[in-house]
This record gives C-alpha cells, structure tokens and sequence, in this order.
C-alpha cells in the first residue's frame, strides 16, 4: 500500500489551476529520471513554429492527466462506490492504479513526438509499457507497492486490463489523456475553439458494467468536446505550416541516415548518445532511448547546419531557423502525376528525394464501436432517465453529422524558393512551369 504524505503536495498548473499530489508513490514516480525526462519532450514538437506559445512539455501534460483522473476517481468513490460484487459500480481499490496510469501513459514518449515514431520505427505506447516493466526505477518504485503492480499499469496502457473502467479512463474516444492535451494545447497555443467544458463532463460521468457512460444532462458539454478536437485537428494538428517544418525535419534525419550508410565517420556526424539511434537494424535499449530528448536533437541539428554535406547542411539551417516548405492540396485524381512536378523541382536543382514530399493528415474525429475493425473504437454512451444506455450519435444530430466522417488533408511540400522567379532565365523557366500546375494552392495537373 502507498503511504498518504503527512502534507499534501501542490503543484500549480495554467490548466487545471492545481494538480494535488496526496500519495508517496505518486511523488515517488514524478520523481524518478525517466519522468523527470519528459520535461525535455515538447507536448506539440514542432508546433511551436507556428503558435510560439506551444512550447509545453509532456511532464506537464502527464501530471494533468493524473490530476483529472485523481478528481474523476475521488468522484466515483464518492458517489458510485461499489455495493455489491458485479454491480457495475466501482471499486475503490482500482484509484490508484488508474491515477498512476494516467500519470504514466506518455512516459515512453520520444524527441519531436511522433515524427521520431514514424522515422525511426518505435512505438511510444509500447516504449512505455517497456519501461514500466523494465529495469527502472519507476519499475523500482512501481513494485515498493506490490510486486505484480508494474504489470497491472502496463495492461492498462496495453487496453488488455480486465477492468473496463480503468482502461476507458485512459484510453478511449473521451479520456482523462484526451480533455487535457486538448485544454492544454488550446491554451498554450491560444486557439480557443479546442476548449470545452470539463467539469461538467466530469460530473455526468459513471462507471457502468461495459465501462464509463454519460448521463444524458451532460450530452451538449459531450457535444462540445466532440467539436472542440474536431476543430483543434483542423486548425492546430494538421496545420500546413508545422507539417512543413516536420517535413524538413523527418528528410534531414533521412539525410543523417543516409550518409552514415555512405560511410561517414559516426562520431562526426551524431555522437555517442544519438549514435544507436541511426545504427541499422539495432533495436534501442531503454537506457538508450531515455538518452534521446528534444534538446540532444536541437543541439546536433545547429551543429549539421556547418557539416559539408550540402544537403544536410542547408536542410538543417531551414529548419532552425524556421524556412518551412510550402505546400499545394492534392487528391486521389492528382497524386498519381506529382511525378511531374517532382521533376520540375528537381530541374530547379534541388533532390525531389529531400525536398518534396506527399505528406497526409488523417483523423476520424468519432465513430461508434465496429467489432470487425482490428481496433475497434469504444463509442459514448448515454444513460437515459430510465437507466439504459444509448450510443452518442443516436442521439445527437450533430454528433451523427461528423460520426465516422475522417478528415484528411493531402499535400505535396516542397522548397518556398519554387513560387519564385530564378536568378535567370533558364529557372525563371523552370519556376514558371511549376507556377502553371498550381491554381487556388491546388495542384491541377496537365493545365499549363
């Protein structure tokens, strides 16, 4: 059992006004080297080279979600505590693991968020579960509770925990993960359409056989919820600028790759902390991993700004100091002749292979559950005055309107320099037939 602290810790958070630490093994993890490095992992990477407010880390982002799973659980104790064994209700006993779930969910999380996923093939759901269950000490400090306890969190964060309740709290289309970072990211990044309003969620919420359902009262702050993410995906998540910048950053990582395989020297090039993670075919170690942190990226990354490779060199002063490829709209029709403009860039003199690239953002803002996907999606439900249960858009007609409709956003990114007129006539040319595909930021293929 964890130990209460003789006085309560008190942390103070923009989001949530004050995040309440009550138990020693609470304060325990937050404290160990592998939390403490998430305050070196920005929540949005690169974001902030469009909303310069975006520079909060997903340590704040972590105990924000503790924090509303803390006030959603002491609700459910309070109010909805079991009575009887397979009543629905809840347990009591399952508090502190769901709150050091929540606390942990993110720990896995590698340098510039996904783009490091997405490069360098690691998954952080399954980093996490890794190092909650490996030699660490937030395994160390996990097991000073119960030793089977490391392995309970990570079937939490693995969806397979038997309890629904805990897992849906975690993880599912309205979670204690999802309400923060969308609060959080709206307010560090100013955009106001990603806020909703939390308490009252909070307080329609129960704890149900199948899960967590919401009283019917509270379908409009639900409603809201909805939207506010749909919007924040819009406006924030799949902005063409950051998308950009990620381009220039995952290509120029490329890059590094590349000439490492060409046989250039390791310790000019990366180093030793960055050198396993451009190794080929090795599979990073924990103590590797935990090494890697937005600030080791940023420093190598200035330094490859005077590297002799052109490429690297140029890619990586583009991405420093914020020159963003710019972008055009595709669609199914046109990307199949983005080969033509691929060869326009490259009479331009630039490598289409590092600076273009087709890059799509994709979210599903709401669906209800579908056994036969291979990831079924856990819908909202509602509770009726009568006690049964409805799925969300049933009932709602906004919700319908935007239920299992993706939205996604197909670009071709290539060099600013490319909507400009050359230094001469020959690429003045070049940049005139690039220029001729494009009409309303669209690529218009066999037009010019």
């Amino acid at each position: 059992m964890s130990e209460k602290l003789a006085h309560e810790k008190v942390l103070r958070d923009p989001i949530h006004k004050f995040i309440h630490i009550q138990d020693q093994l609470v304060l325990d993890l937050i404290n160990t080297p592998e939390f403490q490095r998430l305050r070196r992992v920005e929540q949005l990477g690169v974001t902030a080279f469009v909303f310069h407010g975006a520079v909060h880390d997903r340590f704040g982002h972590s105990v924000g979600a503790y924090e509303l799973a803390r006030r959603i659980t002491d609700y459910f104790n309070e109010y909805y505590r079991t009575k009887t064994p397979g009543d629905g209700l809840w347990d009591p006993e399952e508090q502190m693991l769901t709150v050091v779930a929540a606390l942990l969910h993110d720990v896995g999380h590698g340098a510039f968020s996904h783009t490091f996923e997405h490069l360098f093939h690691t998954n952080h759901e399954q980093m996490t579960q890794d190092i909650i269950t490996g030699d660490t000490e937030i395994n160390r400090v996990l097991q000073s509770y119960s030793p089977d306890f490391p392995n309970k969190v990570a079937s939490v964060i693995a969806k397979t925990y038997e309890n629904h309740q805990v897992v849906q709290l975690i993880s599912s289309q309205l979670d204690v993960d999802r309400m923060d970072y969308l609060l959080r990211d709206a307010f560090y990044t100013g955009a106001t359409y990603g806020e909703f309003d939390i308490d009252r969620i909070m307080r329609t919420m129960k704890p149900c056989k199948s899960g967590i359902a919401y009283d019917i009262a509270g379908m409009h702050a639900v409603e809201d919820y909805i939207v506010s993410r749909y919007q924040m995906y819009l406006q924030v998540y799949f902005h063409p600028v950051s998308r950009g910048m990620e381009v220039i950053l995952e290509h120029l990582l490329g890059r590094v790759k590349e000439l490492l395989s060409q046989g250039h020297n390791t310790g000019d090039l990366v180093g030793p902390l960055l050198a396993p993670v451009f190794q080929p075919d090795h599979d990073l170690t924990i103590d590797e991993y935990l090494r890697l942190d937005d600030n080791l990226f940023m420093t190598a990354i200035n330094g490859w700004q005077d590297y002799p490779d052109q490429i690297l060199a140029d890619l990586s002063s583009r991405f420093l100091n914020r020159r963003p490829f710019k972008s055009i709209q595709i669609n199914e029709q046109s990307a199949p002749y983005l080969a033509e403009l691929e060869q326009i860039v490259k009479d331009a003199g630039f490598d289409p292979e590092y600076y273009t690239a087709q890059n799509d953002a994709y979210d599903l803002p709401y669906d209800d559950y579908k056994p036969s996907e291979k990831k079924p999606r856990t819908q909202i439900e509602l509770v009726l005055s009568d006690g049964s249960h409805r799925e969300l858009s049933q009932l709602s007609a906004l919700v319908a309107s935007i239920k299992g409709r993706a939205s996604l956003d197909q670009r071709f990114f290539f060099p600013k320099e490319m909507l400009n007129n050359g230094p001469d006539d020959l690429f003045s040319q070049v940049h005139q037939n690039f220029r001729s595909l494009i009409k309303n930021d669209t690529f218009i293929p066999g037009e010019h």
